[in-house]
C-alpha cells in the first residue's frame, strides 16, 4: 500500500497558484473543507486564516486539479466568496500533504 508521500507528479505538469479568499470565509469551515478537499485530489499546499478576515490557501499539483479545488470551493453552499485572487508562485518539489496553518 503507498502512501500519500509516494504519490510523484510528473514536475513538467505540477504548478502551485496562491490565492485569496475573500467574503463570509472564516468561521465557516472554510479549511477543514478546503483541506479535506485537497487531500481528495492529492494536492499538496496549506490553508490559513487571515486577521483581515480573509483565507489564503497555496495549492500545488497538476493544473486541472487545482482548478478542481478551487471550483469546489466555489460551489460550497457554506462559503459565501465574494472575490477570489491568484498569483502563481515557484512549486516546492518537497512539499507533502496539504496542512491547514495558524
Amino acid at each position: 500500500m503507498k502512501c500519500c508521500r509516494d504519490i510523484v507528479f510528473d514536475m513538467e505538469n505540477v504548478i502551485r497558484q496562491h490565492f485569496r479568499f475573500v467574503g463570509m470565509v472564516q468561521g465557516v469551515g472554510f479549511r477543514c473543507t478546503a483541506q479535506f478537499d485537497a487531500r481528495g485530489l492529492g494536492l499538496s499546499g496549506w490553508v490559513k486564516n487571515k486577521s483581515d478576515g480573509s483565507v489564503e490557501l497555496e495549492a500545488q499539483g497538476p493544473e486541472a486539479k487545482v482548478a478542481a479545488l478551487i471550483k469546489q470551493l466555489k460551489t460550497d453552499c457554506f462559503l459565501n466568496i465574494d472575490s477570489i485572487e491568484c498569483r502563481t508562485v515557484p512549486v516546492n518539489p518537497v512539499e507533502h500533504g496539504f496542512r491547514i496553518r495558524f
